[in-house]
């Protein structure tokens, strides 16, 4: 079994929740924030944090670009909370200046569920992961307006979208690297070994 080297977008975020999750999942999970950390990388996680941030330094460091190409080309890539936001084709509500990188033909509303104040933690049903449910944190979190025909809808909350997948591309609304449950990284982890060496660079 290959152990694939999987990083975590460092510009912001709960980026040591998702190293630590990744290794528990098996892989070599390493910080990256600039682009030669990216070409160095199998895959990419994009942590949550302040989508407008994150989207205003990722220009900065000169890791937009890159990481637009290589999403296109067929890297795996996962987000979480405001990473579900950069992963999506187009935001409802975006703020002055904010991009996105693409690759999951979804439209997502910012803040969907509320203020800081208003987290809240839920059990949540995720296709694709076996047992219980997973226990999902969301914190600020967006939730999915309406997805594309090639996007699959993994799990709901309260009637709205909160995990997708499209090709090599998985979100989810919530953070499941603060629970100590790492399924879903190890979903992850296994879309990565299925792709290592596909990638059409």
């Amino acid at each position: 079994m290959n152990t694939p080297v999987i990083g975590v977008l460092a510009l912001q975020g709960d980026v040591r929740e998702h190293l630590i999750a990744l290794a528990a999942a098996d892989a070599v999970a390493r910080p990256v924030r600039r682009p030669e950390e990216l070409a160095e990388v199998d895959a990419l996680v994009l942590p949550g944090g302040e989508s407008t941030t994150i989207s205003k330094l990722a220009v900065l460091f000169g890791v937009m670009e890159p990481l637009r190409a290589r999403v296109r080309a067929g890297m795996p890539v996962y987000g979480t909370c405001a990473g579900m936001i950069m992963l999506a084709d187009k935001i409802l509500d975006p703020r002055s200046g904010q991009e996105t990188i693409g690759g999951i033909d979804m439209i997502v509303r910012r803040n969907a569920f509320g203020r800081q104040n208003e987290s809240f933690e839920a059990a949540i049903d995720v296709r694709g992961v076996a047992g219980d449910p997973v226990e999902g944190v969301f914190i600020r979190a967006p939730w999915v307006e309406s997805v594309g025909a090639d996007t699959e809808v993994l799990a709901e909350h309260g009637g709205h979208i909160v995990a997708v997948r499209q090709g090599n591309a998985l979100a989810t609304s919530f953070h499941p690297e603060l629970t100590g449950d790492h399924r879903v990284h190890a979903l992850f982890v296994d879309m990565v070994r299925a792709n290592t060496g596909s990638e059409s660079l």
